[in-house]
């Protein structure tokens, strides 16, 4: 078996200064451009005047045990507000380009809404989100994914001390900060055909909680709706 998926997996992975006497400042991180075409108008019983869009831009890493794989840009949005003096939110969207896996020579993993979102923070944690991913490779049959919208992976992600909440602007509103979350597990792949023990074999899949992590900075922009 062990001969099997190696040659199963390279097949696939085949196919696809001068220091100043005082330093200067270091110029600001450019913003992102913030996009709310995709937020959700408030519910029709919405308490007047209570409700705001808040546009997420992040840049994301997930490790998997001790592989590492970029992610990219991610950009979410969604509204939240009041509704009878309670609050309430509703999801917007969530947009993530395929991130390219390293050394498989083509396969890319891409985010996708598991169907679940809870922002409203509290003292524990940031916030949570049901994901999946799409896995793609030319050897891969469609349909290949880590999760799934029947069987979410479920993200609890907290405030990381190495990226601080900072105020940005104050007109519009946008900050920054960073959020990790060390608990996420993660299934074996399915969907993925004759090739299942391939891909999990690439991807060190299944992996447990505490043997992963998915880090995020993050810059928010608000709109009151």
């Amino acid at each position: 078996m062990r001969r099997l998926l190696a040659a199963a997996a390279a097949a696939l992975s085949a196919a696809a200064i001068v220091a100043l006497p005082v330093p200067a400042s270091a110029a600001p991180s450019p913003l992102p451009d913030f996009d709310f075409s995709a937020c959700p108008a408030p519910p029709a019983n919405a308490d007047p005047g209570t409700w705001r869009c808040e546009a997420f831009v992040s840049q994301g890493i997930l490790t998997i045990g001790g592989r590492e794989i970029p992610l990219g840009e991610m950009r979410l949005t969604f509204s939240e507000g009041k509704v009878n003096g309670e609050y309430a939110q509703v999801f917007g969207e969530l947009r993530h380009a395929p991130a390219r896996i390293r050394d498989t020579f083509g396969a890319t993993l891409q985010l996708k809404y598991g169907g679940y979102s809870d922002f409203l923070s509290n003292d524990e944690r940031r916030g949570e989100l049901d994901l999946y991913a799409v896995l793609r490779h030319p050897l891969l049959p469609k349909g290949c994914t880590v999760g799934s919208l029947d069987a979410p992976l479920h993200s609890i992600v907290k405030d990381d001390p190495a990226v601080p909440f900072e105020v940005i602007s104050q007109n519009p509103t946008t900050v920054k900060f960073g959020v990790v979350d060390t608990r996420l597990a993660l299934p074996g792949t399915s969907g993925c055909g004759r090739l299942a023990p391939v891909a999990d074999h690439l991807l060190d899949l299944p992996s447990p909680s505490g043997k992963n992590t998915f880090t995020q900075v993050t810059y928010v922009q608000f709109k009151p709706l």
